[in-house]
C-alpha cells in the first residue's frame, strides 16, 4: 500500500474513531416508551391531552383527579390506546392524599419517571369580588398542588439520579392578567418554585421544565369559576379561548410539552403571542401596564351578586355558546369537560 493510501486509511480510521467516541459521549435521547408518567389533573382538558399523547408514545400512564365520574370516563378513553393505564382519585392540595397517590402509582407501575403537575383551578372576575377564599383555593391547588407531588417523587428520583418534572404554569405566571388575580398570583408562585427546583435538581440528574402557555382549546371555561357579572365574564373568557391564533390546539400543545420534557428544556412558552407578550412586558413595562389598564376598563364590573360563584356551564348566555365559541365547545367534548352525556 502506498504512503498516500496509508495516510488516507489512517485518516479514515481516526475520523471513524472520533465519531464513535462522540456518539458514545452524546446523551441518549429520553424516550417515554416503557416509562411511567404521572399526570395530575389528567381526567380532562390539557391533562387528558397529555395522557393521550404519552400513551401513544407507549408510556405507562397514571392520571389523577378529584371527580370519580370524569376520572372513570377518562380512563375508559385512554384504555382504547392499548397502553397501561391507571386512574386514581386524589386532591393534590391534600399532602396525605398525594403521598398515598404516589405510593399507589409506584406499587402499580414501579418508579415514576416523569411527573406532570397539571392540576389547576381558575377563578374569573374583578379583584373587588375576590375574597380570601378565592386566593386560598387558587394557592392550594395551583401552588401547593405542585409542591406536594414534587416532594413526594423526589426521594426516588434522587436515589436513581434521573427523572423529569413538568410544571404547567401559565402566561398568567409571567404577567398578571386583569380579572384573574387569584389565578395569576398562584401561577407566579408556581413559576418561581419550578425555576428554583430546576436549578437545584439539575446536578442530581433531574430535569424540571416550566411550561408557560397562553390560551389552549381544551374546553376548560366550562369548569372554571366565574364571579361578578358571571355571564359576561364567561362570554369574554370562552370566546378568547376559542379564537384561532390566540388559542392553541390542545393536541399540539401536549406534543410540544412532552418533547420539551424529553429534551429537558428548562422552560417552554407558546404560542408565539405568549412569547411576544413576555418580551414586550420585560422591555416596556410601562406600556404593558397601560395596555392592561385599558383591557381592565373594557371588562365587566362586579354585578348585583358579586360574591356568587358559578361554573362556566352555569353561566351561558346568548353570545356564549355561539358560533364564536364553536371550537371551544368541540374541545370540551373531546377533552371530557362535559357531564359525560355527550361522546368524548
Amino acid at each position: 500500500m502506498s504512503v498516500r493510501r496509508k495516510a488516507l486509511a489512517a485518516l479514515a480510521t481516526g475520523v471513524s474513531c472520533a465519531l464513535t467516541v462522540r456518539a458514545l459521549r452524546r446523551p441518549r435521547r429520553y424516550e417515554l416508551a416503557g416509562r411511567t408518567v404521572l399526570i395530575t389533573g389528567g381526567s380532562r382538558g390539557l391533562g387528558l391531552a397529555l395522557a393521550r399523547e404519552a400513551a401513544a408514545q407507549c408510556a405507562r400512564v397514571a392520571i389523577c383527579g378529584r371527580d370519580p365520574a370524569s376520572l372513570e370516563r377518562a380512563r375508559a378513553v385512554l384504555l382504547r390506546s392499548g397502553a397501561a393505564i391507571a386512574a386514581f382519585t386524589c386532591d393534590v392540595s391534600d399532602r396525605a392524599e398525594v403521598e398515598q397517590l404516589i405510593a399507589a402509582v409506584q406499587q402499580r407501575f414501579g418508579a415514576i419517571d416523569m411527573l406532570i403537575n397539571n392540576a389547576g383551578v381558575i377563578e374569573v372576575g374583578p379583584a373587588s369580588v375576590m375574597s380570601i377564599d378565592e386566593f386560598d383555593e387558587a394557592m392550594r391547588t395551583n401552588f401547593w398542588g405542585v409542591l406536594f407531588p414534587t416532594l413526594a417523587v423526589l426521594p426516588d428520583m434522587r436515589a436513581r439520579r434521573i427523572g423529569r418534572i413538568v410544571n404547567i404554569t401559565s402566561i398568567g405566571g409571567r404577567i398578571s392578567v386583569p380579572h384573574l388575580l387569584p389565578y395569576c398570583t398562584s401561577k407566579f408562585a408556581a413559576v418561581g418554585l419550578s425555576q428554583g427546583f430546576g436549578v437545584e435538581l439539575a446536578a442530581e440528574g433531574i430535569r424540571v421544565t416550566t411550561v408557560c402557555p397562553g390560551l389552549m382549546m381544551t374546553g376548560s371555561p366550562r369548569n372554571a369559576i366565574f364571579m361578578g357579572k358571571h355571564r359576561a365574564e364567561y362570554a369574554w373568557f370562552s370566546i378568547a379561548d376559542s379564537l384561532p391564533g390566540l388559542s392553541v390546539n390542545a393536541r399540539t400543545a401536549a406534543r410540544r410539552i412532552l418533547e420539551a420534557a424529553k429534551r429537558g428544556d428548562p422552560e417552554l412558552r407558546f404560542p408565539l403571542t405568549t412569547e411576544a407578550v413576555v418580551v414586550v412586558s420585560a422591555l416596556a413595562p410601562r406600556l404593558t401596564a397601560s395596555i392592561l389598564r385599558v383591557i381592565n376598563r373594557l371588562l365587566p364590573g362586579p354585578g348585583r351578586r358579586p360574591s356568587a360563584r358559578y361554573r362556566g356551564a352555569e353561566a351561558e348566555s346568548w353570545i356564549s355558546p355561539s358560533w364564536l365559541t364553536r371550537a371551544g365547545e368541540r374541545a370540551a367534548l373531546r377533552y371530557n369537560q362535559t357531564d359525560g352525556r355527550e361522546k368524548v
